[in-house]
C-alpha cells in the first residue's frame, strides 16, 4: 500500500508562513493560524510542503486504504486560501451560505481573502468541522 504524501514535517510554520511571497496571503494566513488554534487548542503543524494542519484523526476508506490527515487547516495558496475539514458537516451548509464569497469542492473551502468574508461565520466552520472530524466515524470521510 502506498504512502501517504502529506504527512507532518518538522518545518516550523513560522518560517513557512515568512516564505509566502503574497502579503495579504501572508497575512490572512497569520489570522487562520490564530483563529484555528484558538478554536482547536492546537498547536499548527505542517504537514507536507504547504499544509498547516490543527489536530489530526485517523481514516480508513472501504478499499482498505488508511492513514492519518489533519483534522482541520490550510494552504495559503497563490491564488486563493485552501481550508480543509470545514464542509463535512451537513450542518456546514447553511454556514456556508452566510460565509460570504467562497468556492467549494469535495472536501475543500476556497476564499481568495479573508476580508471577503465573515470571519464570525469562518469561526462557527471551524469549530464544527474540527469537532465534527474529531469526533465522527473514520469512515465518514471518503473521498
Amino acid at each position: 500500500m502506498a504512502e501517504n504524501k502529506t504527512a507532518p514535517t518538522d518545518v516550523p510554520v513560522e518560517e513557512f508562513l515568512a516564505s509566502v511571497e503574497h502579503p495579504v496571503r501572508r497575512q490572512d494566513g497569520e489570522t487562520v493560524v490564530e483563529l484555528m488554534r484558538e478554536i482547536t487548542g492546537q498547536e499548527p503543524v505542517m504537514w507536507g510542503p504547504s499544509i498547516i494542519g490543527f489536530g489530526s484523526y485517523h481514516y480508513k476508506y472501504a478499499s482498505g486504504h488508511e492513514g492519518d490527515a489533519a483534522a482541520v487547516g490550510f494552504s495559503p495558496r497563490k491564488g486563493n486560501l485552501a481550508l480543509y475539514g470545514l464542509t463535512y458537516a451537513p450542518e456546514s451548509a447553511p454556514l456556508l451560505e452566510r460565509l460570504g464569497k467562497h468556492k467549494t469542492s469535495v472536501a475543500c473551502l476556497y476564499v481568495n481573502k479573508l476580508a471577503d468574508i465573515d470571519l464570525d461565520v469562518l469561526r462557527e466552520l471551524i469549530e464544527l468541522g474540527y469537532r465534527t472530524i474529531t469526533t465522527a466515524d473514520p469512515e465518514t470521510f471518503q473521498s
